[in-house]
């Protein structure tokens, strides 16, 4: 028996279902794909006595919106798996390329450049330690020739104050003057001469500031090998230069018509004052006397850097014929 009494009747609320959740945390998605939601039609039913309360009725579970998730997911995994294993390969490939064009440059080029910056400090202590050397036993000379002033350069030779020099910085002075490296001056004679060697021989007090030179063997050198030249260019004590050995056997005629034979051509500049000087090797030991610089005869000036030096062999052996030893 059916009751339509209203009192009794009560309306059923239609039922309500949560969204559906692919995984903990994940997005929420609709119900259904690319559809509207249908949404359960409220029935009203009117209980009956003895009868059991109508089903309620729920809509079928979303197996197509579950597989759709899980296809998400599988899909992210599989782009996530990908763009690791590219990331591994770009960087496992930039390192071994770095390690291949980097590497060298960072170890070589430091080492190439300290090797430089070591020789060259090498080469500048060698210097400095034969200047320091030979540059006590060079003197300075001034002769008076009654016109003016000759100046030039000596060496001192031993304790007995022989000072070798050019025969042509003493030759027709009346009066001669030395200055030691440490500022002593010396009157000064003439002990002997060969002017054919324009090479000369002077005689001052010794004192127990004058330190000899040492003489190397001039036989022994050779094109390219370096050397300094010591003496006093325009009056200026105790100039250096360097230079190179730039030919050997050499032969120059001097202004005053000598004839100088197996002289040694150097590439330091040698200057007016520097005649009589002492040329030396990177031992420290006097290879040559600096006698005279070329001069360009298209404009009558000094030639740069072509001078010549008489041979230490031959600077000995007119000595030991000058003072009789």
């Amino acid at each position: 028996m059916l009751y339509n009494d209203p009192k009794q009747q009560q309306p059923v609320a239609p039922p309500t279902y949560p969204p559906y959740r692919p995984g903990p945390g994940g997005p929420m998605v609709p119900i259904t794909d690319k559809t509207q939601s249908v949404q359960a039609q409220a029935f009203h039913h009117t209980p009956q006595p003895g009868l059991p309360p109508p089903p309620v009725v729920r809509p079928p579970k979303p197996q197509r919106s579950r597989a759709r998730g899980a296809a998400i997911f599988a899909l992210t995994c599989l782009l996530a798996v990908v763009f690791g294993v590219g990331l591994f390969s770009g960087w496992q490939f930039a390192r071994t390329s770095g390690s291949a064009t980097t590497t060298p440059t960072a170890t070589s080029a430091p080492a190439n450049t300290g090797q430089g910056n070591s020789t060259l400090t090498s080469l500048e202590a060698v210097q400095e330690a034969a200047i320091a050397k030979a540059k006590p036993a060079v003197v300075e000379i001034r002769g008076d020739t009654g016109n003016g002033i000759a100046l030039g350069s000596g060496v001192i030779i031993d304790n007995k104050g022989h000072i070798v020099t050019n025969n042509h910085v003493v030759s027709g002075v009346s009066s001669l003057t030395v200055t030691l490296s440490d500022g002593t001056q010396l009157p000064a004679e003439i002990a002997g001469s060969d002017p054919a060697n324009d090479l000369a021989v002077i005689r001052v007090q010794p004192t127990a500031s004058m330190t000899p030179a040492m003489f190397g063997d001039s036989a022994q050198l050779s094109v390219g090998q370096e050397v300094l030249a010591i003496g006093n260019p325009l009056g200026y004590d105790g100039t250096v230069t360097s230079g190179v050995v730039s030919g050997l056997n050499r032969t120059v005629n001097e202004s005053r018509g000598v004839q100088l034979t197996g002289l040694i051509q150097i590439s330091a500049p040698i200057n007016p004052g520097n005649s009589g000087g002492a040329l030396i090797n990177l031992q420290g030991q006097v290879v040559g006397i600096p006698t005279l610089a070329a001069v360009n005869t298209e404009t009558n000036t000094p030639a740069n850097g072509i001078g010549f030096a008489i041979p230490s062999n031959t600077v000995q052996s007119v000595i030991a014929r000058i003072l009789g030893s």
